[in-house]
């Protein structure tokens, strides 16, 4: 593979699918295995993310026992009842009838998690932003997720789940810090849209809302930027 040569434009445009059509996946997920070879990919992408310091935080752990994903499920279960209660009666409503995981209809499942430590006490790039572990731990997740896709794989975060409860059921030491249950497998489609955007839960904000320029809420003041 040759890092340093340029994209052509069918590279380049299989890179922007992948990104505008990754989607969550939940109850799309078909039976069928997902071979080593491609899990292997998949997670040889996920420990090719930029990480700071370039000290690697992530670990992953893999999942595929149906008795694992029964606790898994039961520990999602009370954490959505606890969600749901959050919310005000109409909007709680819409949520109940939202399906929020596929642990169990998942053929596998990976867990990230960061070693804060592993580092060692000072780390480049870490010194004033300390948290830069738990943000390139995400990075894995994305590079695991948009391989994902390329690959046909679905992915669905369960972000509905208590940390201590991952640490339980995985037997994830007290150090080690749980960023996200991913379930993995084959979809019967994705959406064409994000599935809550689908909903009406929610939409996609304008790209215009979110930039400003030079500083926090900076309009722009001319085409050169007043460079």
């Amino acid at each position: 593979m040759d890092a340093s040569g340029p994209f052509s434009d069918e590279e380049r445009a299989a890179v922007y699918r992948c990104i505008y059509s990754r989607r969550d996946v939940r109850g799309e997920f078909l039976p069928d295995a997902v071979p080593e070879d491609v899990l292997q990919r998949i997670l040889r992408a996920a420990h090719h993310a930029p990480s700071v310091g370039f000290m690697q935080p992530w670990d992953f752990i893999i999942v595929q026992s149906r008795a694992t994903k029964a606790r898994l499920h039961e520990a999602f279960r009370v954490a959505n009842d606890e969600a749901a209660a959050q919310f005000e009666p109409d909007r709680a409503a819409a949520y109940r009838r939202l399906k929020l995981e596929g642990i169990r209809d998942a053929p596998v499942g990976v867990c990230v998690t960061c070693d804060r430590n592993r580092a060692g006490a000072v780390v480049l790039g870490r010194t004033h932003q300390p948290d830069m572990d738990i943000y390139s731990t995400v990075c894995a997740v994305q590079n695991l997720w948009l391989a994902a896709r390329a690959e046909g794989v679905g992915v669905g975060w369960v972000s509905i789940i208590r940390p201590e409860d991952l640490r339980d059921v995985l037997g994830i030491p007290r150090e080690i810090v749980p960023i996200a249950y991913l379930c993995l497998g084959y979809a019967s489609a994705f959406h064409e849209k994000p599935e809550l955007e689908k909903r009406g839960w929610a939409t996609r904000a304008d790209l215009d809302q979110r930039l400003a320029w030079e500083r926090w809420g900076g309009a722009r003041t001319g085409p050169d930027h007043d460079v």
